[in-house]
């Protein structure tokens, strides 16, 4: 029986995570929630559950990951305000199944050092798709790894055909059901960026060797290949219980929580290469990587600034990755790494895209 702490219970992912610990009530305890704002919905899932320790906002869910026992928090907070709870449950020595990518990417180094090997289960169904397929050989066997992305609701325009485009188209998004930040992101592809970050932090893994595939049907989660020419893909149909059950009690895979592939019906799978003209947020990204330091943190922290402009009105679709690449171009990185170093480099950074967006 393991204890699970969900936070972010009100979100997609989290209220996914309780539909699998409902449906397993042998192999799991929920034992702590905590949720952003929605404490009416939070309330409904604790009495549900008969579970008495519950954290509203982000600094109750930190102490909340400190003071409940539990053998895995679920991270499933949206944005580095999660990176808090993500290093507060690494030093409980909790394993910590991992939604929020932000706050790895932001973290960065010092997520990494408060890590134990294997403490970190990634949960963003590629990622899970990597974890996966590597089973299947050596770090030293791998050759790249390969991450899907289904290209979002405007694969195929060119960069002059997206300069119109509303809020409500770019949460059209033709496969996942998720939050308007992610959303938007998958839109953008900057969320792409995001998890190409997030793999090279995960895996130990160069940016020369990760490489984003376009494949609209969102059916094979990513790749590795190996060294001798094999590539091992994870496949199943969109469901983000798979890669949370796995999450939740890693490395074992839990029954019926995803429905399999029906080979038996006539389909295709296609893969196209990424349009780095129409789409340079994983470029960007990759530059960013590579730089360390707080520049992770700045393209994250403009990219919300961005999105949050986009969706009020004040910023154009293409003024999000613009946006971003201003304000990563005039970041001087601090001396040193630490919270406070990387609270202050995000902090400039939305005084900086806050600027940008009012001239734009």
């Amino acid at each position: 029986m393991r204890r699970i702490i969900v936070l972010g219970s009100t979100g997609s992912i989290g209220t996914q995570a309780l539909d699998v610990i409902r449906a397993n009530p042998r192999r799991f305890e929920l034992v702590g929630l905590a949720a952003g704002s929605n404490a009416e919905l939070m309330g409904e899932q604790a009495a549900s559950f008969q579970v008495e320790d519950t954290a509203l906002g982000a600094a109750e869910a930190e102490q909340l990951v400190r003071d409940v026992e539990a053998d895995v928090v679920l991270n499933a907070i949206t944005g580095s305000i999660g990176l808090g709870s993500t290093l507060a449950a690494l030093e409980a020595g909790r394993t910590l199944a991992l939604a929020n990518k932000e706050s790895l990417i932001v973290g960065g180094e010092l997520v990494l050092a408060a890590a134990a090997r294997d403490q970190i289960v990634p949960v963003d169904s590629e990622h899970s798709a990597i974890a996966q397929a590597l089973r299947s050989g050596t770090h030293d066997e791998v050759r790249r790894l390969v991450v899907t992305a289904s290209g979002g609701p405007f694969r195929g325009r060119s960069h002059a055909e997206m300069a119109d485009v509303t809020p409500q188209e770019a949460l059209a998004h033709p496969t996942w059901d998720m939050g308007r930040m992610v959303t938007t992101n998958s839109a953008t592809l900057v969320n792409k960026g995001l998890e190409v970050i997030e793999a090279h932090l995960l895996f130990d893994i160069a940016y020369d060797d990760i490489e984003v595939v376009v494949h609209p049907q969102s059916v094979v989660h990513s790749m590795v290949e190996f060294i001798d020419g094999s590539t091992i893909a994870q496949a199943s149909p969109p469901d983000m219980r798979l890669p949370i059950s796995l999450g939740l009690d890693w490395p074992s895979r839990v029954g019926g929580v995803g429905r399999p592939i029906d080979w038996s019906a006539a389909t295709s799978w296609t893969f196209e290469p990424l349009d780095d003209a129409a789409f340079p947020a994983v470029d960007l990204a990759k530059a960013v990587g590579r730089a360390g330091a707080t520049f992770p943190a700045v393209y994250n922290a403009a990219n919300e600034q961005a999105v949050t402009a986009f969706h009020e009105g004040r910023l154009t679709f293409l003024g999000i990755v613009d946006t971003i690449s201003r304000v990563v171009d005039a970041h001087e990185p601090p001396p040193s790494l630490t919270v406070e170093s990387l609270a202050e480099a995000e902090s400039w950074a939305r005084r900086m895209a806050d600027a940008q967006i009012a001239r734009h």
